[in-house]
């Protein structure tokens, strides 16, 4: 395996790790975390109360990898051009799905609002213009798998054809543009220190992209997130993550939320994906991003071999083919 294919499947397995790691404390409060779980060190099943993830087994990924997956396989049908409106059917038809297993981990708010305008017929260009939540940002390392950061401007323009239909805003692909950017940084051979330096720049160019809406700076906030906790226990470091930063689906929260995460962990991926599952509130996308961006420096020899057969197991995963595919594209 080239070291690039091992980075680039580091960055999806990573995903998928962080994501079935958070599976089952996803919309708990960081309190009734500690009180159920004590702490999370490893899979563990969903809870039957859980209003999102019940009767999901150990192991599980959720909407975070599945929509991962569909953006990537769109990306290699479409020789690195995504189709908006063929995105917004495939994730309508991921939807039902879902629906048909009797699952309640479904659609995101903003990929729902904007589906639902799709559907109504509202052009693909301005069903987005009020998403700022974190779909677009879940979904898109493979965008960072596929294609190099540089130049900045073409990137972007990968980056917002994975954002346009549900997320079409200075916030929501900012948050989008700093994971694929740390990612594709990651995959090309950089380090843990210039993924988090270009994902700033990304952040900062992509909130020039989209609809303006207001809200906080994304790039400032991963700068201020990636300091806050560093050096502190992991307990205090996950509940000063909680109060000042935010864990909720908002993307000026949830993203600098990973990147906060990382810098605790130290770029570990195993480590990394364990915190955000400790933090509740959004903690299946929190630990699929910053697993995605600590997998794509470590490579995919960096995460627990034990953890990644229990993720093709449990879910019939198999991201090699797709991912050596996506990276013919770089």
């Amino acid at each position: 395996m080239t070291d690039r294919l091992d980075r680039a499947l580091g960055a999806y397995y990573g995903l998928a790790l962080g994501d079935a790691l958070g599976m089952p404390t996803q919309v708990m409060s960081r309190e009734e975390v500690v009180r159920v779980y004590g702490t999370l060190t490893g899979f563990e099943p969903a809870r039957p109360d859980n209003p999102v993830s019940a009767g999901m087994p150990a192991g599980s990924v959720t909407d975070d990898t599945d929509q991962a997956v569909i953006v990537g396989r769109l990306l290699d049908e479409g020789r690195g051009r995504i189709d908006p409106l063929r995105l917004a059917h495939e994730l309508l038809d991921w939807e039902k799905e879902m629906k048909a297993k009797g699952s309640f981990d479904l659609l995101g708010p903003s990929t729902k609002a904007a589906l639902d305008a799709v559907a109504r017929g509202v052009p693909t260009q301005e069903a987005g213009k009020h998403g700022t939540t974190n779909g677009a940002a879940m979904r898109v390392t493979p965008v960072g798998i596929a294609f190099a950061v540089d130049p900045l401007d073409t990137f972007l323009d990968h980056v917002v054809e994975s954002c346009q239909v549900t997320h079409d805003t200075g916030i929501g692909i900012a948050g989008a543009a700093a994971v694929a950017a740390a990612v594709s940084t990651g995959v090309g051979g950089g380090s843990l220190d210039d993924a988090v330096t270009v994902a700033v720049t990304a952040a900062r160019a992509g909130a020039q992209r989209g609809h303006w809406v207001a809200g906080a700076d994304i790039a400032s906030r991963i700068e201020w997130a990636w300091d806050l906790a560093l050096g502190l226990p992991e307990a205090e470091a996950l509940d000063r993550i909680v109060a000042l930063v935010g864990t909720s689906v908002a993307s000026q929260e949830s993203v600098p939320a990973a990147f906060a995460v990382l810098a605790v962990a130290g770029g570990d991926p195993w480590r990394a994906a364990l915190l955000a599952s400790n933090l509740g509130g959004d903690s299946d996308t929190i630990g699929a991003i910053a697993g995605a961006v600590a997998g794509s420096v470590t490579g995919l020899s960096g995460l627990p071999p034990e953890a990644v057969r229990t993720l093709r197991t449990v879910n019939s995963l198999e991201l090699e083919p797709l991912t050596a595919r996506l990276l013919t594209l770089r």
